[in-house]
């Protein structure tokens, strides 16, 4: 099993994520039509509304073998169960926490854990792990701070998200250690 249960793999396959919250069911069928319209094979379903678990169902039983399905949003041990049980290909966590590690590795599903700050990346290394999301890029210094990181941490890649617009996406994939991007300007 290789590092992080192959989410560069996943990661290398689509640069462009799109990060949706669905707030009604009946909203799936559209939004998964516009993204395969547009050719976009990939999707990071949010756990921020009562029918994401539905929701993530939902596209994973229609669209399962036409695009990938990402659960994200995932800060409890709880959602990593439930993300085996719906069998998403991978799992985005905000944030990084030790308690969580040992059953993100366990799951054997693709995970990325997001940081934000130097610190944080040293204890994501403590599991050596060397793909994280770079999470909200606009609030932490965006393209300058990648860059630097990419200076200081060489081995490391990122998935940036959290303010990425349809104008500056382009300026983040430029960068060497951005593996792919988030964002929610992509529906």
């Amino acid at each position: 099993m290789t590092k992080q249960n192959n989410i560069r793999e996943v990661l290398a396959n689509h640069p462009i994520i799109p990060v949706v919250t669905f707030t009604k069911l009946d909203e799936v069928d559209a939004k998964m039509e516009v993204l395969l319209r547009n050719n976009v094979k990939c999707i990071e379903i949010t756990l921020r509304t009562p029918v994401a678990y539905d929701a993530i169902q939902k596209v994973k039983e229609r669209y399962g073998n036409e695009i990938t399905v990402g659960m994200g949003t995932v800060v409890l041990e709880a959602q990593i169960h439930k993300a085996m049980e719906l069998q998403v290909d991978f799992m985005v966590s905000p944030g990084l926490h030790s308690g969580l590690a040992q059953q993100l590795m366990d799951s054997k599903i693709a995970f990325i854990p997001g940081v934000a700050t130097p610190s944080d990346i040293i204890n994501g290394l403590q599991f050596e792990w060397d793909t994280f999301k770079f999470f909200p890029a606009f609030l932490f210094g965006g393209v300058e701070a990648l860059k630097t990181y990419g200076q200081v941490f060489p081995h490391l890649k990122f998935c940036p998200t959290g303010g990425l617009t349809e104008a500056s996406y382009r300026d983040y994939l430029a960068l060497e250690n951005v593996i792919s991007v988030g964002g929610s300007w992509l529906k």
